[in-house]
């Protein structure tokens, strides 16, 4: 009987505990992350558009090989993430690569996030803003790739450098593109509740 009455004084206290600590932990207020998002995510704007120019890779025969680039950008979800589509065609039309990116901003750790899908592969990678771009990388075992943009007055030049262990780098990409106009993607079109 005795240890009923411990094991039931015990209860109440964690009852009693319990409310006063969720009561400190509320749940982040929606609005106020998506505002935060929504403002760190300003300094993309400059991205938002339709992009065309051309693009060069190396290829491992030591040859470039060039195509005609294009990226679309937009905001989505209330300004709060940036999409970003690019393609490159060759010289045929047919398109050689397709890539598609969701670079976004988390409050709580304020960093810079891209979500990449490209060539049957996704990942997630840092970027870090820069005064007139940003850079990424992506870890490739004892390399690392590290792509460098910049944007302004209508150009968005970025290149793409293998970084090996030793700190020596091998350019083996670069697209040049021109701003060629507005687009509504990727939030319009929205589907209506009637």
């Amino acid at each position: 009987m005795r240890r009923h009455g411990i094991a039931v004084i015990g209860l109440a206290l964690v009852a009693a505990f319990v409310p006063s600590t969720t009561r400190g932990q509320q749940r982040p207020d929606p609005a106020a992350l998506v505002a935060a998002q929504r403002e760190a995510m300003s300094r993309f704007a400059t991205m938002d558009g339709v992009w065309r120019g051309t693009a060069w890779i190396l290829l491992p025969s030591g040859d470039k090989h060039e195509l005609t680039q294009t990226e679309r950008v937009g905001p989505f979800l209330d300004g709060s993430v940036r999409v970003i589509e690019g393609r490159g065609y060759e010289a045929d039309g047919s398109v050689g690569f397709n890539a598609l990116g969701i670079l976004s901003f988390d409050p709580g750790t304020e960093t810079y996030n891209l979500h990449s899908y490209a060539q049957g592969r996704a990942g997630d990678f840092a970027v870090n803003p820069t005064e007139d771009g940003f850079q990424w990388e992506i870890p490739a075992g004892p390399m690392t790739i590290r792509y460098t943009a910049e944007l302004g007055e209508g150009m968005w030049k970025e290149v793409g450098d293998r970084i090996g262990p030793d700190g020596k780098s091998i350019r083996f990409y670069e697209m040049t593109l021109k701003r060629v106009g507005d687009t509504s993607w990727p939030a319009a079109g929205a589907v209506e509740p009637e």
